[in-house]
């Protein structure tokens, strides 16, 4: 992938990260994969990983902050996991069960 494909991707997710309603955001799925991937412990040895303070991971988690570019690219380049593939892990699935008639 070239420089300005992987620009270009960088730019894509993050529009798309901003308009991502907080609502949709699932974020706990993107962390606790990049911790298992990347065979970590915990939050803490993934902010170390990052490079960013606790208070970062601690505020994504519980959903006061969305993934910005910034930082989706640095989990990306730490754990090799395509930005699509780690966009995807933040976004809420469909899952409900269907309703039941009594």
């Amino acid at each position: 992938m070239s420089v300005r494909q992987k620009k270009q991707e960088l730019l894509e997710a993050m529009h798309r990260a901003r308009a991502m309603e907080p609502s949709s955001f699932v974020p706990n799925k993107l962390l606790d994969t990049l911790i298992q991937r990347m065979q970590l412990k915990n939050d803490a040895e993934l902010c170390r990983v990052l490079e960013v303070q606790p208070p970062i991971i601690s505020k994504i988690r519980h959903r006061k902050l969305n993934v910005g570019a910034t930082i989706l690219l640095r989990m990306h380049e730490k754990s090799n996991i395509p930005i699509r593939e780690l966009k995807e892990l933040t976004a809420e699935t469909r899952t409900e069960p269907p309703p039941t008639h009594h």
